[in-house]
């Protein structure tokens, strides 16, 4: 009973001999069903501490985006000596680096990145770590180069595959933070001692491996212990109070960021587990309601300072320099019990007392037995922040339970029981230019898919262009599940997720996600030449590389099954192809309707579109209608997009929705109660995912202008939430671009 005195009061259960958090919260946590009034404002420590964050963050602004650089070692747990912001005022400890927002390199994913990004903020990485790592240390970027086929380098290069993890940290693995807090990391350690010890004698290739793995998460969890001893935490037992609960939890996030450069750095479903301490700190008369808030405002603010250095060219995909710190609130226990705490509103609260901000990412599993109270909170902050997503806790709860939390934007996993081996996406809509163009890359001429004849018809027909495309889909699923796999054996091998890893269960089961871009264009397009006449226009190449359409037909985002249902098709014709090739240790894989930010550089790498899209120009972002192709107003929309499968998409279907105020209603109370009206309604109909924006579209346009007056200014764009103006000027237009709907 290593937790004797740490456990006081717990209710015992499975938990206490077993590694098993889900079974600790249902055993002790207390189910909130009031409204928000017990909340407190920023205490006056707090303000302090938040001015000094302030002005660190604008300083960094002021400096193009990035403070300072580390440039003269490679990040790690134990890289960097203890740092603060105010030793005096710091109720939660522990930076990335020894400064504050100075960002430390990440040699072990990629050298050439760590290099350039240096030097596009004016550095040099050391010229001693350049070398040893460029004459002894191979890398993953390195290692995935070193073993790419050409035809994998030709369908990066040309855009049909894009976003590949190949030049970053894969990220969307989400360690069980709370595993520190309960246990400690002595008993931690001695759990994958064990796992070794009890290892077959037998040395496979796969058993060589995992015995080495488990040797590193031992190491990894030793070096978090002592993380933690230099901030003067004793990490090694249990936690004893609410507030070593946080710091305990937060320092193993730390030591995650420290050591991974993950595209999606998820801290998992945590508003209950520290609830349960914060409410046993309270009845022993230890902690009050302005002390719960003024540790939770603390975490979110450390959790707003992490930091990563990035190359422009990631920063071009994935706008806004996010860092998808996930943190999923709510939801409905098996048992019918709500999973809302008064810690889910105190996380909430952070966005009243600090302003609107995009990290943490913060997403709401909503359900219909949430409490009304709750419901119209969440309402009311997306109108006031426009900084939450919502996810149907309904629907994902009959797949993964009730201990699940999103990575990155949409994407559910079973805490500490499931991981992800990330993939990007690649762009359908260019496929069907393919097609079309007999694996030709129509803006290049290159020979990219398999090689076909070029469409020899002028009139398109729906039935043979199909023929086309599903010759074409069965060499991309081939492709990319075999680039999938090349990637993640050398990631395993040469920037393996070790800290993260050692909080997972033993041989956990493995997803591996393939993202799509560009759904609603292939599917207007298939619905342009299925309904309507579409002739093809050829360049001096012989290419189509324009076409003329006679004749109306429908476009996806309203409620028109004649398009909507070809999104299940589609979806369901790759995954069916993915499924026939062997993955990377026995994952499974899973699809996703996601494009982050990348759908604008998507669209530069796609030519004209049989739909009647222009050459160049952006896709829609996720699973969206394109621009202005919603012609029947918002329900509509959301009718269409929640038509999607989600059994053939279950990594995620990424909806953003965006609405002037007024559309809503014309006071706060009437449009709380018709966006949750709104809510209710799409997830009733299965939609999987949404991101809401309520916001004057003048606003956007005046901060374009005008940045230095709206610093603040936060704005969910496709599964993440951004400070509008730290994105690129064409990013910026891009979301202007989008429908903003005036009616309901």
């Amino acid at each position: 009973m290593i937790g004797i005195d740490s456990w006081r009061g717990f209710a015992p259960g499975r938990w206490q001999h077993d590694i098993d958090v889900r079974d600790f919260i249902q055993k002790n946590y207390v189910p909130y069903t009031g409204d928000s009034n017990f909340l407190t404002p920023l205490s006056e420590n707090n303000q302090a501490l938040w001015l000094q964050c302030s002005a660190l963050r604008e300083a960094e602004r002021l400096n193009g985006g990035v403070l300072k650089i580390d440039t003269s070692r490679p990040a790690a747990i134990d890289s960097h000596p203890p740092a603060y912001i105010d030793r005096e005022r710091e109720l939660i400890v522990g930076l990335q680096t020894d400064e504050p927002l100075k960002r430390a390199v990440n040699l072990y994913g990629g050298l050439r990145n760590a290099r350039q990004a240096c030097e596009a903020y004016g550095c040099q990485l050391d010229a001693d770590l350049d070398e040893f790592f460029r004459r002894h240390r191979r890398t993953h970027n390195d290692g995935v180069f070193a073993v790419y086929t050409d035809e994998m380098r030709q369908a990066r290069r040309a855009g049909i595959i894009t976003g590949l993890p190949d030049a970053y940290g894969r990220g969307r693995i989400i360690g069980d933070y709370r595993r520190v807090a309960l246990y400690g990391t002595d008993r931690l350690i001695r759990q994958k001692e064990r796992e070794r010890e009890t290892m077959p004698r037998a040395m496979s290739p796969e058993r060589l491996r995992h015995r080495e793995e488990l040797y590193d998460c031992i190491t990894a969890l030793t070096q978090l212990q002592q993380l933690g001893e230099s901030y003067g935490c004793d990490l090694s037992r249990p936690a004893a109070t609410a507030h070593e609960a946080v710091q305990w939890l937060y320092m193993a996030y730390l030591a995650a960021v420290r050591q991974q450069n993950g595209a999606a750095m998820s801290l998992g479903r945590n508003s209950a587990f520290l609830d349960i301490y914060i409410e046993r700190d309270m009845a022993e008369g230890r902690l009050d309601e302005a002390g719960a808030q003024e540790l939770i405002d603390q975490l979110v603010m450390k959790l707003r300072l992490v930091r990563q250095l990035r190359t422009p060219e990631y920063n071009e995909l994935f706008a806004g320099d996010p860092n998808w710190i996930t943190e999923s609130l709510g939801g409905t226990g098996i048992d019918g019990r709500t999973l809302v705490t008064r810690t889910t509103f105190r996380l909430l609260h952070s966005l009243e007392n600090l302003g609107a901000a995009p990290e943490p990412n913060l997403t709401i599993l909503w359900s219909r037995h949430l409490p009304p109270a709750f419901m119209d909170y969440c309402a009311r902050l997306s109108i006031r922040t426009c900084a939450l997503q919502y996810e149907n806790d309904d629907l994902m709860r009959e797949y993964y339970g009730d201990d699940y939390a999103i990575a990155c934007c949409v994407s559910p996993m079973r805490l500490g029981r499931e991981m992800q081996f990330f993939g990007a996406r690649c762009n359908l809509a260019k496929l069907l230019l393919y097609a079309i163009n007999g694996g030709r890359d129509e803006l290049s001429g290159q020979q990219i898919g398999p090689e076909m004849t070029v469409y020899p018809g002028h009139t398109l027909d729906y039935d043979e262009v199909m023929r086309r495309f599903a010759l074409q889909l069965d060499w991309l699923a081939d492709l990319y599940l075999n680039t999938m796999n090349l990637i993640h054996y050398m990631h395993d091998r040469y920037s393996y997720e070790s800290l993260q890893m050692a909080l997972h269960d033993p041989e956990p089961y493995r997803w591996m996600a393939f993202g799509i871009a560009g759904l609603s264009v292939l599917l207007d397009s298939l619905s342009a030449i299925r309904y309507a006449r579409v002739s093809a226009i050829r360049d001096e190449r012989g290419l189509v590389t324009g076409y003329h359409t006679e004749g109306d037909f429908p476009t996806f985002g309203n409620d028109d099954d004649r398009v909507d249902l070809l999104a299940g098709e589609v979806l369901s014709m790759f995954l069916e192809r993915l499924r026939q090739h062997p993955a990377y240790r026995h994952a499974q894989p899973s699809l996703s309707v996601l494009t982050i930010s990348s759908n604008v550089v998507y669209g530069k790498k796609t030519g004209s579109t049989p739909d009647g899209r222009e050459k160049g120009t952006p896709l829609a972002p996720g699973a969206n209608p394109l621009h202005g192709r919603e012609r029947h107003g918002a329900m509509a929309a959301m009718n269409s997009v929640s038509k999607i499968p989600y059994r053939y998409a279950r990594d995620g279907i990424s909806y953003t929705f965006s609405i002037v105020p007024s559309a809503l209603g014309h006071t706060e109370e009437e449009q709380v109660k018709n966006l949750t009206a709104l809510l209710h309604g799409y997830f009733a109909q299965e939609g999987q995912h949404i991101n809401v924006n309520v916001v004057h579209l003048e606003t956007l346009k005046e901060a374009m202008e005008h940045p230095e007056k709206y610093p603040d200014l936060t704005i969910r764009i496709s599964g993440y939430a951004v400070h509008f103006t730290r994105l690129s000027r064409e990013h910026q237009e891009e979301i202007i671009m989008r429908t903003f709907y005036q009616s309901r």
